[in-house]
Order: C-alpha cells, then structure tokens, then sequence
C-alpha cells in the first residue's frame, strides 16, 4: 500500500521516532508498504529549517536522500490536478501545506499518516 507521509511524521522519524503512533509505527517498517512524500513537505521542512524553526540531525538534501535510498521513499511532484482540486476542498484546514498534501491524497487515493486532528474532517483516510 502506497502511504502519503504528513510533513511531521518524516520530521518524527528523523528526530522523535518515539512521537509516532504504534499504528504508524508498524506500517512504516512494513515492508509491503510503500512511503510518498509530497514535495510540499520537502519544501515546507526547508522553509522551517532556515527560518530557525526546526533543527536538523542532517541537511533537508540529506535527509531526503537517505530516506528515498533506506526506505525507497518516492516524492510525489504538485501536479497541475492537484492545484486545480484544491477549488473544491473546503476549508476546514487553512494552511497551505497542509490543503495540497491533503489534496494529494484524495486525488492519488492514499491514506494520509498524520496526527493533525483538522484532516478527519475532510474525504481522506487519515491513519494515526
């Protein structure tokens, strides 16, 4: 099963493993599991990372890598679809981030792991 990564569970693998549920736990290290990655997560990480707000074990290209070369984790691109869905998604999230990955989700029909309470109110399997 292909499974969309909210931006905080990677951040959680890499610095607070023990944040993540057992749940989202045991379907990371399945290996019939697959991880994506939206690039809003990657862009959203480095925002925060040179805002000052996160701090990092390694470089957001490091942390990336290492993840897309250990677990085969695969960046799902913003698509034109994606962008052109979010007409639709009502807006009971209003960060930005937060709508396209949530977007992503519908569109490419994958469950959503995260721990944000807001998603359960839109047409997505969200999983914690």
């Amino acid at each position: 099963m292909r499974l969309l990564l909210d931006t905080h569970v990677l951040i959680w693998l890499a610095v607070n493993p023990e944040l993540l549920s057992e749940k989202v736990s045991n379907l990371l290290t399945d290996d019939n599991n697959f991880w994506v990655l939206s690039i809003a997560s990657v862009w959203e990480i480095q925002i925060k990372v040179q805002l000052g707000k996160l701090d990092l074990p390694v470089s957001v290209p490091e942390l990336i890598a290492s993840q897309q070369e250990v677990n085969n984790m695969q960046i799902l691109p913003i698509e034109l679809s994606h962008v052109y869905a979010l007409q639709d998604l009502p807006n009971h999230h209003r960060d930005p981030f937060d709508r396209i990955i949530i977007v992503q989700a519908i569109f490419e029909k994958m469950p959503l792991l995260s721990v944000d309470e807001a998603i359960a109110a839109y047409s997505v399997e969200k999983i914690w």
